[in-house]
């Protein structure tokens, strides 16, 4: 059996919250899709900063591709365990009075204006992938709706081609269903496209059911997870 990419045992960690967040035994592929739910804003900060090692665990384990958070001990080998992710989150800065193509463009290169040719292909066709039309891309981000912005957020975060990205509540800023449908579907084909994995913290049904993927619940104060959504885990 292949080593997870991410695996997380009896962890415990305390952080702003009237508990302690608590998962009991949680092992992810890079190619794994997965809903979670049960976990607030705080927490899914939290699970975030664990998994990419901003954070350890009070007790319990953190390991990424087999090596657990706490051996990682330079800068170098941070960055390195860093690259594998891609973070899709609200606490994100996009640079809003400049255009969608250059905010496409940052991760890639700082030479944006002008901006090179095959540099603005990429933009133009990672647009394309994530459902973000072509004639926003001139536009600043500050005119995008809603949904526009998340799927700036998620073609973002895949543009250094990481192996699994993780989003934190992606949804809780639609006002309606359609656009948490029509952004699972993007997830869905984008990771499709391009061979990632991805762990979506929500606790959007309307999106978690439009995305096919598998879907656990948390109990952030046992640490239990259990397999389906909300209404399974109220009725078991």
């Amino acid at each position: 059996m292949s080593t997870p990419l991410i695996h997380i045992s009896a962890l415990v960690k305390s952080y702003p919250a009237p508990q302690p967040l608590r998962i009991g035994n949680l092992s992810v592929a890079a190619t794994d899709r997965l809903v979670l739910g049960g976990l607030d804003e705080g927490a899914a900060e939290m699970f975030v900063h664990l998994v990419t090692g901003a954070a350890l665990p009070d007790e319990g384990i953190v390991s990424i591709g087999g090596r657990d958070t706490r051996e990682i001990s330079t800068d170098t080998e941070w960055l390195t365990s860093l690259d594998q992710f891609g973070i899709v989150t609200r606490r994100a800065v996009l640079l809003e009075t400049l255009s969608v193509a250059a905010n496409l463009a940052l991760p890639l290169t700082l030479a944006i204006d002008p901006m090179a040719p095959d540099v603005r292909a990429r933009a133009e066709r990672d647009a394309v992938d994530v459902n973000l039309t072509t004639a926003r891309l001139d536009g600043p981000v500050n005119a995008l709706s809603e949904l526009e912005r998340l799927q700036l957020h998620l073609a973002r975060a895949a543009a250094n081609g990481p192996r699994l990205i993780l989003l934190e509540h992606p949804t809780a800023a639609l006002d309606q269903k359609a656009d948490s449908r029509s952004f699972a579907g993007a997830l869905r084909a984008f990771s499709n496209a391009r061979a990632f994995g991805w762990i979506a913290i929500s606790n959007d049904e309307e999106f978690a059911k439009a995305t096919a993927g598998r879907r656990m619940r948390l109990d952030t104060g046992t640490g239990k997870i259990k397999s389906g959504g909300w209404l399974n885990s109220l009725l078991s």
